[in-house]
């Protein structure tokens, strides 16, 4: 087996007990048991337990990022952009990426190498929603005034709440997300405006502003 090899299975064993197990429970020997390898290749490859966590962290994100890129590549508006939203938290839930999440927002607390790569994690998310709202803002009479940066670390937050707020109150968490999605639908009457309604809005906007 290739260094490379045993560096990936570490890194998916790492995040497979952090998901099934919990922060409390992972340690150098229950993922090297989950990995299939020697205990002591944990500390070869990766110096610390805690720096394996904080890199199968950056290593999950990225896997994760890359699997939706092409999709939110291909929304073209707003309220597409929630519906898309919303698909992509069922199919992370599925697959225990929310438990996921949590464990490594806990585990943040008390592991300090854990805190700053949870962050980059959710930075690359943050950059391809931003690349999204750019794109589709500039076609809404929102696109001047808006801030697609700080929209984009909104829009994270926001899921990032509804998923671990779905563990203690799914049919809140629901909510939250219905309720995003009567967003998406004014937002989306909005976009659907003529030229005239567009520039007025627009005007309403600037004299606020």
């Amino acid at each position: 087996m290739s260094p490379e090899t045993t560096k990936t299975k570490l890194l998916e064993g790492a995040l497979r007990v952090l998901t099934d197990q919990g922060i409390a429970k992972t340690s150098a020997r229950t993922i090297a048991t989950e990995a299939g390898v020697n205990q002591a290749l944990v500390f070869y490859h990766f110096g610390s337990v805690d720096e394996l966590l904080a890199q199968a962290c950056r290593y999950g994100a990225e896997q994760t990022v890359a699997r939706y890129r092409t999709r939110l590549s291909e929304v073209g508006s707003l309220s597409e952009l929630l519906t898309v939203g919303r698909q992509m938290h069922e199919e992370e839930r599925a697959h225990g990426h929310v438990a996921l999440l949590g464990q490594l927002l806990a585990g943040a607390q008390t592991h300090t190498t854990l805190g700053p790569a949870t962050a980059a994690g959710l930075h690359l998310w943050i950059d391809e929603i931003e690349k999204v709202l750019t794109r589709v803002l500039a076609q809404t009479p929102f696109g001047e005034f808006a801030d697609p940066r700080g929209l984009a670390r909104a829009v994270a937050a926001s899921f990032v709440g509804i998923e671990l707020y779905e563990g203690v109150d799914e049919t809140g968490a629901h909510a939250a997300l219905d309720a995003l999605e009567q967003l998406g639908a004014l937002i989306a009457a909005l976009e659907d405006l003529g030229p005239v309604a567009q520039r007025a809005v627009r005007l309403h906007l600037r004299r606020r502003a």
